[in-house]
């Protein structure tokens, strides 16, 4: 799959962390779809704040002190229409590997086969949030349907200091920390874990 696919139908939603509210406002929405039957925010809270800072966007509807992102995220969930027992819980991970792995084990300690999942994520963070999550799940079929809360799309992102930084900053990411990555989880012993 592209970084930028049409819903389909699938075993689960994962929103990696964040403090976006649009984030978990479309995963909710494709639940009310049927999109899947399971939503899996994950999220403690950004390494490099050490604390969830609050929403990054509609204070007035989500201005409530949350501690975790995923506190946060469920709550965006429930309050557009997701069923708590819909929504597992993963509040530990403080960044996108992490949030990829941990969910892995969250899913694993449910017994669940995940054959299909969507990925809801910021545009410009679809690559690493898919690469990252197709190394914990190899055997799974992702569909990325990311969305753009601070305005930065693919056909716009050149045209904004704020944009460029954003994109070429997370380029940046990809290739600092994904290439260590990806080597320890191809040359490790662990590899055929699953």
């Amino acid at each position: 799959m592209s970084c930028y696919d049409p819903p389909e139908s699938a075993d689960i939603i994962f929103i990696p962390g964040g403090s976006y509210p649009e984030l978990p406002e479309y995963a909710a929405r494709l639940y009310k779809e049927g999109y899947a039957p399971l939503v899996l925010p994950s999220g403690r809270f950004s390494v490099k704040h050490g604390a969830f800072l609050g929403s990054g966007t509609k204070k007035e509807l989500y201005g409530d002190p949350y501690q975790t992102e995923f506190e946060f995220m469920k709550d965006v969930l429930t309050r557009n229409g997701v069923p708590s027992d819909a929504i597992l819980k993963e509040d530990q991970s403080q960044y996108t590997q992490q949030n990829a792995f941990f969910s892995r084990a969250v899913t694993d300690r449910n017994g669940l086969t995940i054959k299909k999942a969507i990925i809801v994520c910021k545009a410009f963070h679809a690559r690493r949030c898919l690469t990252y999550w197709q190394l914990a799940y190899p055997e799974t079929d992702f569909c990325v349907c990311p969305v753009s809360p601070d305005g930065i799309t693919k056909e716009n992102w050149f045209q904004t200091e704020k944009g460029v930084d954003r994109v070429l900053g997370e380029l940046a990411r990809c290739g600092n920390q994904m290439t260590a990555d990806i080597k320890a989880y191809l040359f490790s012993s662990e590899v055929n874990r699953h």
